[in-house]
């Protein structure tokens, strides 16, 4: 049975944990890299969740790994900053839908 793992900071690690996640903890981008690389590497992760200031720290090489192979499945978090209110956020809710599921989607207000 694959594993959801999650990368984060020491911040919100507790919150994750809270919800029966694994977690695995970083608190610099040399460490999320090093951490992402080998949970890449281990067979037993399905899904790994990673904070997205961590994603956007790693290299190419990492990168084109994690596109090139089909599990794991390695997705960003958004983190709190980025989750404002107005034009910009229903723009950055669009990119990660699109991201996610490979299509565009309208977000309107109720």
């Amino acid at each position: 049975m694959y594993k959801l793992v999650v990368l984060t900071d020491s911040e919100h690690a507790d919150g994750f944990r809270l919800a029966g996640c694994e977690v695995v903890t970083a608190d610099s981008q040399e460490e999320a890299r090093k951490s992402l690389g080998t949970l890449v590497d281990d067979d037993s992760s399905g899904i790994i969740a990673v904070n997205e200031a961590m994603m956007a720290a790693i290299d190419e090489r990492l990168q084109r790994k994690i596109d090139s192979i089909y599990r794991p499945i390695v997705v960003s978090l958004p983190i709190a900053e980025k989750l404002s209110f107005g034009e910009e956020h229903r723009a950055y809710l669009s990119r990660l839908i699109r991201r996610a599921i490979g299509f565009d989607i309208t977000l309107r207000r109720g």
